[in-house]
Protein backbone atom coordinates (compact mmCIF):
# COMPACT_ATOMS: atom_id res chain seq x y z
CA UNK A 1 0.00 0.00 0.00
CA UNK A 2 1.41 3.37 -0.96
CA UNK A 3 1.98 6.19 1.48
CA UNK A 4 -0.47 8.41 -0.41
CA UNK A 5 -3.29 5.87 -0.16
CA UNK A 6 -2.56 5.38 3.55
CA UNK A 7 -2.76 9.17 4.12
CA UNK A 8 -6.10 9.30 2.25
CA UNK A 9 -7.50 6.48 4.38
CA UNK A 10 -6.34 8.18 7.60
CA UNK A 11 -7.89 11.50 6.48
CA UNK A 12 -11.19 9.74 5.66
CA UNK A 13 -11.17 7.90 9.00
CA UNK A 14 -10.43 11.09 10.96
CA UNK A 15 -13.14 12.96 9.04
CA UNK A 16 -15.69 10.23 9.74
CA UNK A 17 -14.76 10.17 13.42
CA UNK A 18 -15.08 13.96 13.60
CA UNK A 19 -18.52 13.83 11.94
CA UNK A 20 -19.59 11.06 14.29
CA UNK A 21 -18.42 13.09 17.31
CA UNK A 22 -20.32 16.17 16.07
CA UNK A 23 -23.45 14.06 15.55
CA UNK A 24 -23.21 12.57 19.04
CA UNK A 25 -22.66 16.02 20.57
CA UNK A 26 -25.65 17.47 18.69
CA UNK A 27 -27.83 14.53 19.70
CA UNK A 28 -26.79 14.90 23.33
CA UNK A 29 -27.61 18.65 23.31
CA UNK A 30 -30.99 17.95 21.74
CA UNK A 31 -31.74 15.20 24.30
CA UNK A 32 -30.68 17.46 27.19
CA UNK A 33 -32.85 20.33 25.89
CA UNK A 34 -35.80 17.97 25.44
CA UNK A 35 -35.37 16.55 28.96
CA UNK A 36 -35.21 20.06 30.46
CA UNK A 37 -38.34 21.08 28.53
CA UNK A 38 -40.23 17.99 29.78
CA UNK A 39 -39.19 18.82 33.34
CA UNK A 40 -40.53 22.37 33.00
CA UNK A 41 -43.79 21.14 31.46
CA UNK A 42 -44.27 18.64 34.30
CA UNK A 43 -43.63 21.35 36.89
CA UNK A 44 -46.20 23.67 35.30
CA UNK A 45 -48.83 20.99 34.82
CA UNK A 46 -48.32 19.57 38.33
CA UNK A 47 -50.44 22.37 39.79
CA UNK A 48 -53.41 21.56 37.56
CA UNK A 49 -56.41 19.29 37.59
CA UNK A 50 -56.40 19.39 33.78
CA UNK A 51 -54.11 21.07 31.26
CA UNK A 52 -54.03 22.25 27.66
CA UNK A 53 -50.65 23.14 26.18
CA UNK A 54 -49.60 25.08 23.07
CA UNK A 55 -53.08 25.89 21.79
CA UNK A 56 -54.78 28.68 19.93
CA UNK A 57 -58.11 30.08 21.05
CA UNK A 58 -60.49 32.59 19.46
CA UNK A 59 -59.78 36.15 20.64
CA UNK A 60 -63.35 37.44 20.26
CA UNK A 61 -62.39 39.73 17.37
CA UNK A 62 -62.24 37.16 14.61
CA UNK A 63 -58.61 36.23 15.29
CA UNK A 64 -56.80 33.72 17.43
CA UNK A 65 -54.31 33.89 20.30
CA UNK A 66 -51.57 31.42 21.17
CA UNK A 67 -51.68 30.13 24.76
CA UNK A 68 -48.65 28.31 26.20
CA UNK A 69 -50.66 26.65 29.00
CA UNK A 70 -54.28 26.76 30.11
CA UNK A 71 -54.72 25.00 33.43
CA UNK A 72 -57.71 24.08 35.55
CA UNK A 73 -56.75 24.78 39.16
CA UNK A 74 -58.58 24.87 42.47
CA UNK A 75 -59.10 28.63 41.97
CA UNK A 76 -60.46 28.38 38.41
CA UNK A 77 -58.62 28.64 35.11
CA UNK A 78 -55.04 29.82 34.81
CA UNK A 79 -53.39 31.15 31.65
CA UNK A 80 -49.60 30.75 31.71
CA UNK A 81 -47.12 32.43 29.41
CA UNK A 82 -43.85 30.54 29.94
CA UNK A 83 -40.52 32.36 29.56
CA UNK A 84 -37.19 30.57 29.59
CA UNK A 85 -34.57 33.31 29.41
CA UNK A 86 -31.12 33.15 30.95
CA UNK A 87 -29.85 36.13 32.88
CA UNK A 88 -30.96 39.07 34.96
CA UNK A 89 -34.35 40.45 33.92
CA UNK A 90 -35.34 44.09 34.38
CA UNK A 91 -39.00 44.79 33.72
CA UNK A 92 -41.99 46.62 35.07
CA UNK A 93 -45.73 46.59 34.55
CA UNK A 94 -45.72 49.87 32.61
CA UNK A 95 -42.41 49.50 30.76
CA UNK A 96 -42.71 49.00 26.99
CA UNK A 97 -39.65 46.71 26.80
CA UNK A 98 -37.96 44.45 29.32
CA UNK A 99 -34.23 43.87 29.33
CA UNK A 100 -32.23 40.69 29.92
CA UNK A 101 -28.56 40.93 30.89
CA UNK A 102 -26.59 37.69 30.61
CA UNK A 103 -22.92 38.39 31.19
CA UNK A 104 -21.95 40.92 28.55
CA UNK A 105 -24.95 40.08 26.36
CA UNK A 106 -27.96 42.40 26.49
CA UNK A 107 -31.31 41.77 24.81
CA UNK A 108 -34.81 43.20 25.05
CA UNK A 109 -38.30 41.87 24.51
CA UNK A 110 -41.75 43.46 24.56
CA UNK A 111 -43.51 43.65 27.90
CA UNK A 112 -45.26 40.25 28.06
CA UNK A 113 -47.99 41.47 30.41
CA UNK A 114 -49.97 43.18 27.65
CA UNK A 115 -50.24 39.94 25.66
CA UNK A 116 -51.08 38.03 28.86
CA UNK A 117 -53.95 40.40 29.60
CA UNK A 118 -55.30 39.79 26.07
CA UNK A 119 -55.09 36.02 26.56
CA UNK A 120 -56.81 36.20 29.94
CA UNK A 121 -59.59 38.37 28.46
CA UNK A 122 -60.12 35.86 25.62
CA UNK A 123 -60.34 32.94 28.08
CA UNK A 124 -62.70 34.92 30.36
CA UNK A 125 -64.99 35.49 27.40
CA UNK A 126 -65.18 31.72 26.91
CA UNK A 127 -65.23 30.70 30.59
CA UNK A 128 -68.46 32.37 31.70
CA UNK A 129 -68.58 32.61 35.51
CA UNK A 130 -65.41 30.58 36.13
CA UNK A 131 -62.60 32.76 37.53
CA UNK A 132 -59.64 33.21 35.16
CA UNK A 133 -56.17 34.35 36.19
CA UNK A 134 -52.93 34.75 34.30
CA UNK A 135 -49.22 34.51 35.08
CA UNK A 136 -45.97 35.06 33.26
CA UNK A 137 -43.80 32.21 34.56
CA UNK A 138 -40.03 32.44 34.27
CA UNK A 139 -37.82 29.40 34.69
CA UNK A 140 -35.03 29.58 37.24
CA UNK A 141 -32.57 30.65 34.54
CA UNK A 142 -34.08 34.16 34.75
CA UNK A 143 -33.65 36.30 37.88
CA UNK A 144 -35.33 39.55 38.96
CA UNK A 145 -32.90 41.44 41.24
CA UNK A 146 -35.14 44.54 41.39
CA UNK A 147 -38.31 42.58 42.13
CA UNK A 148 -40.92 40.97 39.90
CA UNK A 149 -43.80 42.89 38.33
CA UNK A 150 -47.37 41.85 39.21
CA UNK A 151 -48.58 38.61 37.59
CA UNK A 152 -44.96 37.48 37.12
CA UNK A 153 -43.61 34.51 39.05
CA UNK A 154 -40.81 31.96 39.01
CA UNK A 155 -41.51 28.33 38.16
CA UNK A 156 -40.30 27.29 41.63
CA UNK A 157 -42.94 29.52 43.30
CA UNK A 158 -45.88 28.38 41.19
CA UNK A 159 -46.79 25.38 43.36
CA UNK A 160 -46.85 27.54 46.49
CA UNK A 161 -49.15 30.05 44.81
CA UNK A 162 -51.47 27.31 43.47
CA UNK A 163 -51.20 24.50 46.05
CA UNK A 164 -52.39 20.96 45.43
CA UNK A 165 -55.93 20.16 46.51
CA UNK A 166 -57.24 17.27 48.54
CA UNK A 167 -59.57 14.82 46.80
CA UNK A 168 -62.82 16.51 47.89
CA UNK A 169 -61.65 20.02 46.99
CA UNK A 170 -60.28 18.79 43.65
CA UNK A 171 -63.60 17.14 42.83
CA UNK A 172 -65.50 20.31 43.72
CA UNK A 173 -63.15 22.43 41.60
CA UNK A 174 -63.55 20.09 38.63
CA UNK A 175 -67.32 20.20 39.00
CA UNK A 176 -67.27 24.01 39.13
CA UNK A 177 -65.07 24.30 36.02
CA UNK A 178 -66.04 21.30 33.90
CA UNK A 179 -68.63 23.00 31.66
CA UNK A 180 -66.35 25.92 30.79
CA UNK A 181 -63.36 23.58 30.42
CA UNK A 182 -65.23 21.30 28.02
CA UNK A 183 -66.33 24.26 25.90
CA UNK A 184 -62.82 25.74 25.75
CA UNK A 185 -61.31 22.32 24.99
CA UNK A 186 -63.62 21.99 21.98
CA UNK A 187 -62.52 25.37 20.64
CA UNK A 188 -58.81 24.85 21.27
CA UNK A 189 -56.66 23.96 18.28
CA UNK A 190 -52.98 22.96 18.20
CA UNK A 191 -50.78 26.02 17.87
CA UNK A 192 -48.24 26.35 15.08
CA UNK A 193 -46.10 28.22 17.64
CA UNK A 194 -45.70 25.15 19.86
CA UNK A 195 -42.21 24.79 21.37
CA UNK A 196 -40.48 21.47 21.09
Amino acid sequence: MSTDSLIVQVVIAVTLLALLALGVAAGFRRWRHSRARRRVVRAVESISLAALRDIILPDGSGGHLHVDFLLMTGRGLLVIDLRDVAGVVFGGEHMHEWTVMNGIERSTFLNPLEALYDRVAAVRMLAGDVPVEGRIVFTERGRFPKGRPPKVTQLSALAAEFPALGPEAASAAQERCHEAWDEISKLAEPSPLARR
